[in-house]
């Protein structure tokens, strides 16, 4: 009865490496993402090359103008989807399968890619989807037609949405220190 059981646990260990399909395909999505959105940066550079053109009227550089803004926040959108797909694959690798020693041995190494829970690679995934929202809100924003006051109420809404999520997710960073323990500053 030993041995079944020793081996079943054998088994169930190292079924943990079925994460490595997650992790290959999310690094994956990860490359297929950096792929296109540089191809339309480079894309988007060639547009820009005709802005300063003698050839442009002021209403053709307006419309050169507000599509490239566009297109730079469809640029930011892509490359934080690819770090969040970089930063799942790590996650998923390092909490399933092995510590990446590189990482850990780095100094110079952001310690973003660092993860050691479930709720370290939750918590930076959270942070930077919420980027991409800001950043399609951004998107949208520019793109917006007010028709209306209560268009520019709903904008304002949002945009303090916004920022209050920017601020507790900021705030669950850094607890606050209690008021004897200011390390004295003097303050």
């Amino acid at each position: 009865m030993k041995l079944i059981e020793t081996l079943f646990e054998g088994a169930l260990w190292n079924s943990r490496f079925v994460i490595l399909v997650a992790v290959i395909g999310s690094l994956l999505a990860s490359l297929a993402i950096f792929y296109m959105v540089s191809v339309d940066v480079s894309i988007l550079l060639q547009h820009i090359l005709h802005y300063g053109s003698s050839e442009l009227t002021a209403e053709a550089r307006k419309v050169l103008h507000d599509s490239t803004v566009s297109h730079i926040v469809e640029v930011v959108d892509g490359f934080l989807l690819g770090t969040v797909m970089l930063i799942f694959a790590l996650g998923l690798y390092e909490l399933f399968i092995s510590d990446i020693d590189h990482a850990e041995g780095n100094k110079s190494s952001s310690k973003i890619l660092v993860i050691h829970s479930l709720d370290d690679l939750k918590s930076r995934l959270a942070k930077v989807i919420l980027m991409i929202m800001i950043v399609t809100l951004f998107e949208e924003a520019l793109n917006m037609k007010l028709e209306s006051p209560i268009d520019l109420l709903y904008m304002g809404g949002a945009i303090a949405l916004v920022a209050a999520a920017l601020y507790l997710s900021h705030a669950g960073d850094h607890p606050k220190v209690a008021h004897g323990d200011d390390q004295g500053d003097g303050h």
